[in-house]
């Protein structure tokens, strides 16, 4: 379904006077203008649906960032009280700019639209259950300065006991890699572990490295970088944009970095929507995506074979978490 954005949304973007085929779209006559790669001001973007109490802690760790000079908040319809909350903190913070009513519009559209409304030429995209450590911000942006473009640089995602998130760093993502990977049949059959797309049990770089992907859930790109690669493709509703992303940078010629010193805490699964729907976005969205970079008729024709197939294991995996209830007392 398309959504329409509000009038002041409109207002906003037309004001930014910002660019990208997207914005041109939505604000005709919209002028192009991106600010220099080179400086280093940073727009943090959030995107918020159902997310509960730990967006607010969220906020707070991005607030606390000194290279930090925007945050963009794009709330997707969070509860009444929330979306209060944040008219609140958006009042309080002249850093914060808040977008609210234009619904539940998906991931990739409420990020490229927070890119659109970005200040600083650099952007940094993060989940918002996830928690930035000290010195993360400016470790991903002084890597990138040194890059050629487009250049993207993934944080190191951490589970809340510090070990290092399944998905941080990962290899190519084909339909036979992440069927091993969603079914973890490397660990039943050893001899398919060189087919593993999962890298957070290799050790640990001492600089940043080239991965073929990393984790959407904390990332930096150069703003000019992102919306010249027409930032994420808005097909992906929930899920994969990410990997999609780093497949289009990578076939550009330009560079997709793991830095492991860049770090963030990601507690993971705290939306209160119902699971089933998630993991069903993602397996339709990783069929998109393996059609997407099929180049022939024959490995269409083995993507859609084995589509069943993934979209009813990531299902599967739904069946067996538990939905978070959706209460504002969560969040007091």
């Amino acid at each position: 379904m398309q959504h329409s954005l509000p009038p002041s949304i409109r207002d906003l973007l037309k004001a930014q006077r910002l660019a990208s085929e997207e914005v041109v779209d939505l604000v005709k006559g919209a002028e192009t203008i991106v600010a220099p790669r080179d400086t280093r001001g940073v727009t943090v973007i959030m995107i918020a649906y159902h997310t509960g109490k730990i967006l607010f802690d969220s906020i707070e760790r991005v607030l606390a960032e000194p290279a930090v000079r925007q945050l963009v908040l794009i709330d997707n319809g969070s509860p009444e009280h929330t979306a209060e909350m944040l008219r609140e903190l958006d009042q309080s913070y002249e850093r914060i700019l808040l977008v609210q009513g234009h619904g539940n519009i998906g991931f990739a559209r409420a990020a490229n639209l927070g890119a659109q409304l970005a200040s600083q030429p650099w952007l940094v995209f993060l989940n918002p259950d996830a928690h930035l450590c000290p010195g993360a911000v400016e470790a991903m942006v002084e890597a990138a300065l040194h890059q050629p473009r487009p250049c993207l640089i993934g944080a190191r995602v951490l589970n809340s006991d510090l070990t290092e998130q399944r998905g941080a760093r990962r290899g190519e993502v084909t339909p036979v890699t992440t069927l091993i990977s969603l079914l973890r049949l490397s660990k039943l059959l050893p001899f398919l572990k060189k087919y593993e797309i999962h890298q957070e049990n290799q050790p640990l770089p001492e600089a940043p490295i080239s991965v073929p992907v990393v984790s959407g859930a904390c990332f930096t790109m150069a703003r000019a970088d992102f919306l010249g690669m027409g930032g994420f493709d808005t097909r992906f509703f929930l899920h994969v944009e990410d990997i999609d992303l780093c497949w289009r940078i990578r076939k550009k010629g330009g560079t997709v970095l793991f830095h492991p010193k860049a770090e963030v805490i990601h507690e993971g699964h705290t939306s209160r929507v119902e699971p089933i729907f998630v993991e069903m976005n993602k397996g339709i969205g990783l069929i998109y995506y393996f059609n997407k970079r099929a180049d022939n008729v024959w490995r269409k024709a083995y993507v859609w074979a084995l589509a069943p197939l993934t979209i009813g294991v990531s299902v599967l995996r739904a069946s067996v978490r538990k939905r978070l209830k959706d209460k504002d007392a969560d969040i007091l």
